[in-house]
């Protein structure tokens, strides 16, 4: 639920007893897609704000967190990532890091809404300048239905860029999505989901997740905090299972010899978010 009041936005985590302000310069546009009410505003000190049903989707100022924490840990924990699939991401930000990866051979976006890549490249073009990379494909339409019809171990790691786990998004935290990743997985690979707040949600969607992984037939699933300000706590997660390989380790000289700029990212920042605190880890074994 939001809310604006006196030029404010405000975004209610009434579950919580919480709620997220940013102060507003105006309102850009609004539209009411097929299947959600997408807004933009200018606000004083994030820069552009993307809002979809009333929740916080991305800033200017730093959806750089969210983005390389998508992206790099995944593709830097897997042997030799080729053919990556990125469900939902329409804003585009996270192709753009995967892209950035020499070894992706191809990248396929699936986000059902075409109207937040629109967007996305009227307010956020820093995030939409990877489009047109020859090794880019963007889709829209159903990124359940898409992942039903992939062929079997076609795909080396598979991104889930969704908003929350409800609406349009409530599929791709079920236990059949998962089952449909881990057989499009090569022998080897590696999905990653966003996960929500590690403060408020470890013992309900995080926990269910990695339960929900390993009953779809990952051997192995870590979950990686770190800090979004725009999102419910502002401290968000991502988790990662593999198929056969273990998602605790990464290749590390590889990470810390990149070859490409990150704000965030870098090796020892993947290190230290391999390390879980112990009330994430009790939540859940829970």
């Amino acid at each position: 639920m939001s809310s604006t009041t006196k030029n404010w936005f405000y975004e209610h985590f009434d579950s919580a007893g919480t709620a997220f302000g940013l102060r507003l310069k105006q309102k850009l546009e609004e539209v009411q897609t097929e299947y959600q009410h997408i807004e933009m505003w200018e606000t004083d000190t994030f820069g552009y704000l993307m809002t979809i049903d009333g929740a916080t989707m991305l800033s200017t100022r730093d959806n750089f967190l969210y983005h390389e924490m998508m992206s790099h840990p995944v593709l830097f924990s897997h042997a030799s990532p080729k053919r990556v699939i990125i469900i939902g991401g329409g804003d585009c930000g996270t192709l753009r890091e995967v892209l950035r990866h020499p070894s992706v051979e191809k990248a396929t976006q699936i986000d059902i809404d075409e109207m937040v890549t629109r967007y996305s490249e009227k307010y956020f073009p820093e995030l939409c300048e990877s489009n047109d990379d020859s090794r880019a494909e963007l889709l829209f339409e159903d990124g359940v239905q898409y992942m039903r019809n992939c062929e079997d171990g076609s795909v080396d790691v598979i991104i889930v860029d969704s908003t929350d786990p409800v609406g349009p998004a409530e599929g791709l935290f079920k236990a059949d999505f998962f089952r449909d990743c881990h057989r499009v997985l090569a022998d080897g690979g590696i999905i990653v989901q966003q996960s929500e707040s590690p403060l408020l949600h470890s013992d309900t969607i995080i926990k269910d997740l990695h339960t929900n992984m390993r009953e779809a037939g990952f051997t192995t699933t870590q979950t990686l905090p770190f800090p979004q300000p725009v999102y419910p706590s502002g401290w968000w997660s991502c988790t990662l299972a593999g198929k056969n390989t273990d998602v605790s380790r990464f290749r590390e000289a590889d990470a810390t010899g990149k070859g490409f700029d990150t704000r965030y990212y870098s090796a020892a920042i993947h290190k230290g978010a391999l390390v879980m605190p112990p009330f994430m880890e009790a939540a859940i074994k829970r």
